[in-house]
């Protein structure tokens, strides 16, 4: 969030512009510039752990137990000393049953104790042996297999020990982490504080789904693009609305949304058209850092500061905007949020589908469905467009295929993909 003292009045001197504004920057250099300007925010709060899904540990958690937390069994069987086997020929008294959750009595020499999975083993007992390969006699059980000493027996803290650290700062939580706090006694957990995130959408052809068009209008898409997306990452939404193709507009409508929010999103308004009044505003708010990118689609984004508080623009197309938010705003945003591993999503190596004769200028990421063909082999196919506004193309797809400037591209030859749940995940 913005300090006061440091955010420029709209009659004060324009700000600087990047020094390489004439220069597109690649999507590496580009990513790598953002997350330079990423400073996790440093408000923290303490949240039982059921309600921490999707936040960010500010502080580790620390095993207080070892687990297991006893030896104890990995199967139903029986539990014995391998040596008695042999000296009984195969076949001992059942002195006791263990089932779990309760603990037995020391295993009197010479016999077995029925066990359950999970049970504590008993003391003296150093196997225990599937009950499939056991034949119960009466009150005695003959083990018809040869066994292994010491097999199906969970060692105390061979998985941790308590003093050891589980879960590292700057996890983003998962179902997966959840459990495992919880499984060390962490009834607690130290998470990083929702960002808060500004969004507004500029442009008088904008018009609210129910609302009627009128000549020229459009429905605003995205702003329900910008708003689930940021739901998804588990940011604190301050919707702003619509804002008019009007300088000073703008102007209101950046300064309000700085005040107000850790980071400033808006769509539309960032190239360099007359009716494009974000750039000119952002400077004379503050800093533009970034302002274009060597792909396509989304090759006007920028990037800067309103005072000290950092703000992304997207271009006004859906698609643009959904494929700059995912390789661009995701990684910036998980960075702010404290994550550790942000960065430009994991693509996966397929095989093209389709052929392009004529290579890329820039860098393409054109929305693109994954299947598996009848050898078994991962394909991608592109959409039959590649217009920026079409939204249909990110329905039909499940993610991105990676065209790479310069190279034509045969079918069969080997791409990248980067699938829609690591681009918005």
């Amino acid at each position: 969030m913005a300090d006061p003292s440091n955010t420029c009045d709209s009659e004060q001197a324009v700000g600087a512009a990047p020094a390489d504004q004439g220069k597109a920057l690649t999507v590496e250099q580009a990513v790598e510039r953002l997350l330079g300007h990423a400073e996790p925010v440093a408000e923290t709060e303490v949240l039982p752990t059921a309600d921490c899904l999707g936040r960010v540990l500010a502080e580790p958690v620390v095993s207080g137990v070892d687990l297991p937390y006893w030896d104890n069994s990995a199967m139903d069987g029986y539990a014995l000393r391998a040596a008695d086997l042999a000296a009984h020929g195969g076949r001992l008294p059942v002195s006791q049953r263990i089932p779990a959750g309760q603990s037995g009595t020391p295993l009197a020499p010479g016999t077995a104790a029925r066990i359950f999975t999970g049970a504590p083993v008993p003391e003296g007992a150093d196997t225990v042996v599937v009950q499939e390969v056991c034949e119960p006699e009466g009150d005695a059980v003959r083990v018809t297999a040869e066994i292994k000493p010491g097999a199906n027996i969970r060692r105390r803290g061979e998985e941790i020990t308590a003093g050891s650290e589980v879960l590292a700062v700057g996890t983003r939580l998962g179902p997966q982490h959840l459990g495992m706090a919880a499984g060390v006694g962490a009834a607690e957990l130290c998470v990083h504080r929702r960002l808060k995130v500004a969004i507004f959408s500029t442009g008088d052809e904008l018009v609210m789904p129910g609302d009627p068009l009128g000549p020229g209008q459009i429905y605003n898409s995205n702003r329900f693009l910008f708003r689930t997306l940021l739901q998804g990452l588990g940011c604190e939404v301050i919707d702003l609305g619509i804002v008019a193709d009007d300088r000073e507009a703008t102007v209101t409508a950046l300064r309000n949304a700085a005040e107000l929010a850790d980071l400033v999103l808006a769509s539309g308004g960032v190239s360099v058209g007359d009716e494009d009044h974000i750039r000119p505003a952002v400077q004379q708010l503050g800093t533009l850092d970034l302002w274009r990118v060597a792909m396509r689609p989304g090759k006007p984004f920028a990037f800067g500061h309103i005072g000290a508080t950092p703000f992304i623009g997207s271009p006004g197309n859906p698609v643009s905007l959904f494929v700059t938010f995912g390789l661009f705003a995701r990684p910036f945003i998980q960075r702010l949020q404290g994550m550790r591993d942000a960065g430009l999503p994991q693509p996966l190596p397929a095989r093209a589908g389709f052929s392009l004769s004529k290579p890329v200028k820039r860098r393409d990421y054109q929305r693109a469905r994954l299947s598996m063909d009848g050898d078994g082999q991962a394909v991608v196919e592109v959409f039959r467009s590649t217009s920026s506004a079409a939204l249909s193309s990110l329905t039909w797809a499940n993610g991105l295929a990676i065209i790479p400037e310069g190279e034509p591209i045969r079918e069969g030859d080997r791409i990248d993909f980067i699938p829609f749940s690591e681009l918005l995940g």
